[in-house]
């Protein structure tokens, strides 16, 4: 009796491993379309749009900046950024618009309000 569990046991591991191996099937590559003879067929196409980078999350890039972790981003750490480097000027107006506050830095919830490109801190 202790044979014949043992060999069912070996054969139903052995399936197991069997089932666990097979790949499902993958969907047929679609055909390639039929060149069309019309005139319009040889006139290029347009460049397919490159996709766009994911959104970075502000809170995120507000700590890169903050190069000081106190939790205040200076108008020095912000000029810092990528962003602030291709036009300091708009970065210094962008800055001043976003601290609502006047205390000459932002917080991550005034930085994270600005709502357009952040400075990367790349």
């Amino acid at each position: 009796m202790k044979s014949i569990t043992s060999i069912l046991a070996v054969v139903a591991v052995g399936a197991t491993l069997a089932m666990a191996d097979d790949k499902p099937a993958t969907p047929a590559e679609p055909a390639a379309p039929a060149p069309a003879t019309t005139p319009a067929a040889t006139t290029p196409a347009a460049p397919e749009a490159t996709p766009a980078k994911p959104k970075r999350d502000p809170a995120d890039v507000f700590r890169k900046l903050n190069t000081a972790g106190d939790g205040k981003l200076t108008l020095e750490e912000y000029l810092a950024g990528k962003h602030a480097q291709k036009d300091p000027d708009k970065a210094k107006a962008q800055f001043k618009k976003a601290d609502k506050d006047g205390k000459g830095y932002l917080t991550v919830e005034e930085f994270s309000a600005m709502g357009h490109k952040k400075a990367d801190a790349q």
